[in-house]
Order: structure tokens, then C-alpha cells, then sequence
């Protein structure tokens, strides 16, 4: 099979773990016999930088012709001026609606290995497999009127949070597409007790139930859902939920991992083509320094390999060789809380190797 692949390693340590992320699919392509080319391309503040626009126009024509798009992360203090009209998350969320890619998986899992990693009880963390389904191009962080004002020497600053009936509904039938292929549970996260948006997502979450009679529904404001993912979380199956709601909520459960940089994401949209990066931001704080954790990343490329390229035993031996590498003892610094055999915290780097090693075992 041939493949083409836009890589955008983005800001901090966006370049650092894009380039195990690439190492690591040279490798399952090297074993598989599969042919990969990759396109760099300038995404968030290093497109500023460079051209004023933190979504260059050849930079969003290179990720359509792509088979995928594999991202590193935007944005760190260089640009976080508030005043500012141009800022690095405005080419990620330009990007992500320019490809029409409405839905964003997010799964977490925990490791046995790293249980104690975590800051939450091992008993209540045990066989936790959640996947967090977020509506990606809609409510408040696109919606219209967006604006700051003054008016009698106040200042007036208003967001737009709006749903369609559609946006809500295609994303939750995936939502219910993916439960059938698990535990067959989706939780449907709302306001809908204070927010016209919500009741108008709870509306249509029962009414695409209907066409899933094998899969149970269970509706949750996002409040208690807050409180039940450190409490309860191995309740959840697939839980589907706004934008917004779902964005906070993903980095909250990765608490549960014990670890920002172990988890990945998918951005999907209608077709093959999709978005992939961890979930884990630019960390300008330890970027050049070699020491962030490069998993989430290479995790997304095994969802990479999983939905856009349809290569599903490709995607097993890259998780396989991932959970090889943990349960031997890898670990980065993030994660060096948990033990493991490594006498220190591995590079960046060296965690990628240990994945690669474990890519060429026939045991998986």
C-alpha cells in the first residue's frame, strides 16, 4: 500500500515527538511492506512566524491532497497576547473545519503497569476503557456573533454558543456506531437543565438512539459527569459530548492515566482522511530539552493507521509494541512517578526506540 502523509510538527514540543511519531509508522511500514511519503508543513506560531498566517494557504492544500495529516501541538507564550487578532489555535481550529472533520476521538486507557502513576485510588482506575467522542466544528468556540465591546464605559465581551440539529446528529450516530463495537453503553453529556443547546442535543441524542436499539443510552450533565470520572470512571463505555464540554472533560480524565502525554486523538470528518495528534499541549517549558513523552503521539499514529488508512493489524502491532515498551519498564519523565525498570527517565528519543524494538517482534 501506498500512503501520503502531511506532518505538522506545530510549536514547543510539537517537532520533537512528530519526528518519533514518523519513525515509529517508517517502522510498521518497513515491516508491513507499505510505502509512506510525508510533506512537512507550517501550522500555529511557527506559521506566523514565517508568513503572518497560522494556516498558510499551502499548508491547508497539502492536508487535502493527504491520505492523513499527523500534528505535534500550536500556540506557547510568544503568542499569547490577548489582544492579539492572529493567534496559533486559529490555524488548528481552521484547519480542523477547513477538512470538514466534525468529530474528535479521544480514547483513555489505563496501563496496569502505571497505575500508580495516577493520583487517583489503583481500585478505582483498574480496567478503566473510555472513548470520549467530541463534537469538533460547533458551539462556542466557532459560533456567531463573537465580539468585545464598549459601551457607557463598559466592556462587553460576548461568544455565541450554537447547535444545529445535524452538527448534533452526526456525531452522536458515530458515537453510536463505535459503541457496537464495544460495551455497547454511550453517555451523552448536556447542560440541558440551564442551556436551549443542550435540550436541543438531549432531543436528538434519543432520537438517534432509536436507530441503535442493541446500544443503551444514558444522558449526564457535565457537572456530575466531572465528579463521576474521578469517582466512578470505569462506568463509562463511549461517552459523546459538545464541544466545549468535551475538551475539558478529556483533560480531566487524562488524570486517570497519570499523564497528559500518554494519550492520543483523532479528528474524523465523513471520509478516510484525518487529524491526528496527541492531546497534550506545547509544553514551551521543556521543549528542546528531550525529555517530553512521545506516546501520545505515537498512539495517534496507530489510530492513524486504524482509521484513515485502514490498516487495523498494522494499528494492533504499534499499540502491542507501545504496551511492550511500557510493561518493560520505558518510561519519560512524566510518567517516572509510576516505576518501572529504567534507573532514570528515558529522552524522548529513547522511548521512541523502545517502541520501535517492539515493532519488530512477530508476537504481536
Amino acid at each position: 500500500m501506498k500512503a501520503s502523509v502531511v506532518l505538522l510538527p506545530g510549536d514547543g514540543i510539537g517537532p520533537e515527538v512528530v519526528a518519533e511519531g514518523r519513525r515509529a509508522l517508517e517502522s510498521v511500514a518497513a515491516r508491513f511492506g507499505h510505502t509512506v511519503a510525508f510533506e512537512e508543513r507550517l501550522l500555529g506560531g511557527a506559521a506566523i512566524d514565517a508568513s503572518g498566517n497560522p494556516l498558510p494557504p499551502e499548508t491547508l492544500a497539502a492536508c487535502e491532497r493527504a491520505d492523513a495529516v499527523l500534528l505535534g501541538a500550536v500556540g506557547g507564550p510568544k503568542w499569547d497576547d490577548p489582544r492579539s487578532k492572529v493567534r496559533p489555535e486559529q490555524g488548528l481550529l481552521g484547519l480542523r473545519r477547513s477538512l470538514g472533520l466534525f468529530a474528535n476521538l479521544r480514547p483513555v486507557r489505563v496501563h496496569p503497569a502505571l497505575a500508580d502513576a495516577s493520583p487517583l485510588k489503583s481500585d478505582r482506575i483498574a480496567d478503566v476503557d473510555i472513548l470520549f467522542v467530541r463534537e469538533l466544528t460547533g458551539g462556542l468556540y466557532f459560533g456567531q456573533p463573537r465580539l468585545r465591546e464598549t459601551v457607557g464605559g463598559r466592556t462587553r465581551a460576548v461568544d455565541t454558543l450554537e447547535y444545529t440539529d445535524e452538527e448534533i446528529r452526526r456525531v452522536v450516530r458515530l458515537a453510536f456506531r463505535l459503541a457496537r463495537g464495544r460495551r455497547k453503553r454511550v453517555t451523552s453529556v448536556d447542560k440541558a437543565n440551564v442551556l436551549e443547546s443542550s435540550r436541543l442535543w438531549r432531543e436528538v441524542a434519543v432520537e438517534v438512539a432509536a436507530e441503535f436499539p442493541d446500544v443503551q443510552l444514558e444522558h449526564q450533565l457535565v457537572d456530575s459527569c466531572a465528579m463521576r470520572l474521578v469517582t466512578s470512571p470505569r462506568g463509562f463505555d463511549v461517552v459523546v459530548t459538545e464541544n466545549m464540554f468535551g475538551d475539558i472533560l478529556t483533560d480531566e480524565a487524562a488524570v486517570i492515566t497519570g499523564s497528559l502525554g500518554l494519550l492520543p486523538s483523532a479528528s474524523l470528518g465523513d471520509g478516510p482522511r484525518g487529524l491526528y495528534e496527541p492531546i497534550h499541549g506545547s509544553a514551551p517549558d521543556i521543549a528542546g530539552k528531550g525529555i517530553a513523552n512521545p506516546l501520545g503521539t505515537i498512539s495517534s499514529v496507530a489510530l492513524l493507521l486504524r482509521h484513515s488508512l485502514g490498516l487495523e493489524e498494522e494499528a494492533r502491532v504499534l499499540e502491542g509494541a507501545i504496551d511492550a515498551a511500557i510493561t518493560g519498564g520505558a518510561r519519560t519523565k512524566d510518567m517516572h512517578p509510576g516505576g518501572g525498570a529504567s534507573p532514570r527517565p528515558m529522552t524522548t528519543g529513547e522511548m521512541g526506540a523502545a517502541v520501535r524494538a517492539g515493532i519488530g517482534e512477530r508476537r504481536f
